[in-house]
């Protein structure tokens, strides 16, 4: 392959949020002409946790329709999910039997996901971290573009390429991670990044009038301004720093400077705000409603992208087992 690899995905947890769209999505459009892309619904991953087994596969083209819906190019990349590729579980098996489970259990996801599921402390939210560097090193990318919540399972990644060299023979790469233009995006809340889970989001299937009343309701502002004549200070307001974003620089000096001296108040801030967010997203949501209504075209680009990722993670599991002395069943 001429261009240089790239390899990322997001659980099918339902509908993605501005967070998914800004931190990975976007990202990864951007850069689809300089790197080709393994886009992965890591459905696996999702079962790490309790969740409605009735509504899995809903959710999963839910996923495969907002990736295509958020302008990634199945001519430039391959979409699949991740269970349609058997290589996966089997090379996540592989390393682990080369990570120390002292390195698992000091995961810092490990340790909040178990709070938050004490009553399922399972053994695949230990090894999460051995199925994403498989999902990883299957396809040698140059760049795992990640939000800095999974900064520490690439960094186990690399621990891991460096043992198995070491144990069998140089051959795994060690991935370096890609943030692009924006790293983290917090919740409407203003405390806690944004998250399905902490219902906090803005999902990119909202209407536009669900966002406006989403944000008019729930986006938190400067908490010291109570009333339109209070002075704000626009550095600690969480909707300020969704402007910076989605705002031109023009406006966003309007609303810096009017916050501050008083002459907008957080109402007009929020409908700007709102109606920025919906220009932004017009193109996406379209798609949405098209892709939709199209599953057989979804369903080809799944299973085109699983025959693509399936050819270069053979070859890897192949050569992984070569080098560990392991018999191909194939050449039986």
């Amino acid at each position: 392959m001429s261009k240089k690899i790239m390899l990322s995905g997001i659980q099918p947890t339902g509908s993605l949020h501005i967070g998914n769209y800004l931190g990975a999505l976007k990202n990864w459009v951007n850069i689809l002409d300089e790197y080709y892309g393994f886009f992965c619904i890591v459905d696996y991953h999702a079962i790490t946790i309790e969740y409605d087994a009735s509504q899995m596969k809903k959710k999963i083209m839910d996923a495969a329709v907002e990736y295509l819906a958020s302008g990634l190019d199945p001519e430039k990349c391959s979409i699949f999910v991740q269970s349609d590729i058997k290589a996966h579980t089997e090379l996540a098996w592989i390393f682990n039997s080369i990570i120390p489970v002292a390195e698992l259990e000091r995961m810092t996801q490990y340790k909040d996901k178990s709070k938050k599921n004490a009553e399922n402390i399972n053994a695949a939210l230990l090894t999460y971290p051995s199925l994403m560097a498989a999902d990883i090193l299957l396809y040698h990318p140059d760049i795992v573009p990640v939000g800095e919540d999974q900064q520490q399972h690439v960094e186990l990644t690399r621990m891991i390429v460096r043992k198995f060299n070491n144990r069998y023979g140089e051959y795994f790469k060690e991935p370096n991670t890609y943030h692009g233009r924006v790293l983290r995006i917090l919740g409407l809340d203003g405390k806690n990044k944004m998250s399905k889970s902490l219902n906090n989001h803005i999902a990119l299937s909202l209407t536009a009038k669900e966002t406006e009343k989403l944000i008019m309701q729930k986006a938190m502002t400067d908490t010291n301004r109570k009333l339109k004549t209070d002075f704000g200070n626009p550095n600690i307001c969480n909707v300020y720093s969704y402007h910076k974003i989605f705002s031109d620089e023009d406006e966003q000096k309007e609303i810096y400077e009017g916050c501050k001296n008083a002459s907008i108040g957080c109402v007009q801030c929020k409908k700007m705000l709102a109606e920025n967010i919906n220009n932004e997203l017009a193109p996406v949501r379209e798609n949405i409603i098209k892709y939709s209504k199209d599953k057989d075209y979804v369903y080809d680009v799944l299973k085109e992208g699983a025959k693509n990722a399936s050819e270069t993670a053979e070859k890897t599991l192949y050569e992984v087992r070569d080098l560990m002395g392991l018999i191909d069943n194939k050449r039986i």
